[in-house]
């Protein structure tokens, strides 16, 4: 019986963190960090372009340029370029409880397209 309670709470506590998670595929200018949602620490972007990520709130949902995910790039310490980037509603978050899913993290990079910071494209 506890055997199976462990288990329950793992699987949702699993569930838990990868509904946290968003993922999205960049071009970036060499040398260059990636900032995400005006987040203090630049996020890891792989060999591939693969950048994983915690979610983004309710700011974050909408059209470029005045609405979307805030991205900023810095070269040597200096911003080079920022914008806006397309999000897209995390469908998995509205299966959270409302403290998380509504309320923190109903936006996410759009698993999709390739956010080309290089040229400009978003596609």
């Amino acid at each position: 019986m506890i055997s199976k309670i462990t288990n329950a709470v793992a699987i949702c506590g699993i569930l838990m963190l990868s509904a946290c998670s968003t993922q999205g595929t960049f071009v970036i200018p060499e040398g260059s960090k990636l900032y995400l949602g005006g987040r203090p620490e630049p996020v890891k972007v792989e060999p591939d372009g693969t950048v994983d990520t915690y979610a983004f709130g309710w700011e974050s949902m909408g059209v470029p340029p005045n609405k979307g995910i805030q991205y900023r790039l810095e070269e040597d310490g200096k911003t080079t370029q920022e914008g806006r980037l397309r999000p897209v509603l995390r469908v998995k978050a509205i299966f959270l409880p409302p403290i998380f899913g509504i309320l923190a993290v109903p936006t996410g990079l759009n698993p999709n397209i390739t956010y080309n910071l290089v040229t400009g494209k978003q596609e």
